[in-house]
């Protein structure tokens, strides 16, 4: 199988199920941000061996998403309980962080930053994947709502981890 299929230099892409739209769609632009924190993700992977396991689910789950996304018809059902694991693992690591009382500056350590930029390229999914569902009613508002918690979480569960990372945080 060729890498290059010549169908998009029109600017169009297909979708799951064959439909074609332009690079541009807000579907497009929601599945394309969840694609480039997947990325990110796999870089912290490689500068970080720590929470492997976590991440590569993660990816997986981002994988799943961006599949639905795209138009497949199913939700990984994984998607919905990863929530409380995102939940629990940020509730142990802020039980390990001091309290907030400023705002914190996204930089010290490499891998700090790495999770911050997987922050803000995930909160940044998160708006995408929200304007694709207020400009469509045609797929699921349940499963779209599932999609927007657990980018919500996972901005967290970064935060947390990017605070974990620092020895001595920056603050504003």
């Amino acid at each position: 199988m060729k890498i290059y299929t010549r169908t998009g230099d029109n600017g169009t892409t297909a979708l799951f199920g064959g439909k074609r739209v332009s690079k541009s769609d807000p579907q497009v632009r929601a599945y394309g941000a969840i694609d480039e924190l997947s990325s990110f993700v796999g870089l912290i992977i490689a500068k970080n061996a720590k929470e492997k396991e976590l991440l590569t689910l993660i990816q997986k789950d981002l994988y799943f998403i961006m599949a639905y996304l795209a138009g497949s018809p199913s939700l990984a059902p994984e998607i919905e309980t990863r929530l409380g694991i995102f939940e629990k693992t940020i509730d142990s690591l802020s039980s390990h962080s001091p309290k907030i009382t400023r705002f914190i500056l996204p930089q010290g350590t490499e891998i700090s930053t790495l999770y911050h930029i997987a922050r803000t390229v995930c909160r940044r999914s998160e708006r995408d994947v929200v304007g694709f569902s207020n400009k469509n009613n045609t797929i699921s508002q349940l499963k779209n709502q599932i999609v927007i918690k657990y980018l919500n979480r996972l901005s967290d569960l970064f935060f947390a981890f990017s605070r974990t990372a620092n020895q001595k945080e920056i603050t504003v």
